[in-house]
């Protein structure tokens, strides 16, 4: 099961139904939540040194799969469309070149890819996978910042009730959690480098909390 739109055109004409169409032509430009802040002038006239750097990897394709870990043949269905098997440890994640694998439950993961490719992987997955499973495209309800730099563990501290010692949250750990008065998905991708995935809804506020968190230590935004 998919919310991949496979109708026809004659089909979408006759049908009463509202039907959306997930491959719009280039004249439709996608903007991320942080359209607004303008980070790409922030980050050439903005200072170069500080604790913390801040680059958004924004318009990424962001698919939920939900699908039985104990059924060989659907995991083997995603090692064809990805490249890369699921991660089955709880709060694990995996990756391989662009595309990356969170797990966040039981029967639940989320993939990111290039934005670009979001729907041929849809379409693979209807090829490749069999029997009961969910496969949802809320690409636009998102955006990824990757916070990384010297103080950036401490900036965390401020923001996140997740014990952030090495031993405790090692690389490749992932975790859902409350985010100040908001939430995300928080991904340890480095020593010192960490990717947070944000609600759209919540991004100007998240975008504003850390800049005010980080001003002890200095911010720098890479564009």
């Amino acid at each position: 099961m998919s919310d991949l739109n496979v109708m026809t055109p004659a089909e979408i004409a006759a049908t009463k139904a509202a039907v959306m169409d997930q491959v719009p032509g280039p004249e439709i430009q996608g903007q991320s939540p942080l359209h607004h802040a303008d980070l790409e002038t922030l980050a050439k006239q903005g200072p170069k040194a500080g604790g913390v750097h801040l680059r958004e990897h924004k318009l990424l394709g962001h698919l939920t799969l939900r699908c039985n870990p104990d059924n060989a043949d659907q995991l083997a269905a995603v090692e064809r469309v990805l490249g890369v098997g699921l991660p089955l440890q709880p709060l694990t994640s995996v990756e391989k070149g662009d595309y990356s694998i969170r797990w966040m439950s039981p029967d639940e993961w989320l993939i990111l890819v290039p934005g670009l490719e979001a729907f041929e992987v849809e379409s693979k997955f209807r090829d490749e996978m069999g029997g009961h499973y969910s496969l949802v495209n809320s690409s636009g309800g998102s955006t990824v910042l990757e916070l990384s730099g010297d103080n950036v563990v401490e900036l965390l501290k401020k923001c996140i009730p997740v014990d952030l010692h090495a031993a405790q949250f090692p690389v490749g750990k992932v975790v859902s959690t409350v985010f100040s008065k908001s939430t995300a998905i928080v991904r340890r991708t480095g020593e010192k480098r960490f990717e947070l995935i944000i609600r759209r809804s919540f991004a100007d506020y998240i975008w504003l909390w850390l800049q005010d968190a980080s001003r002890e230590f200095g911010l720098v935004i890479e564009a």
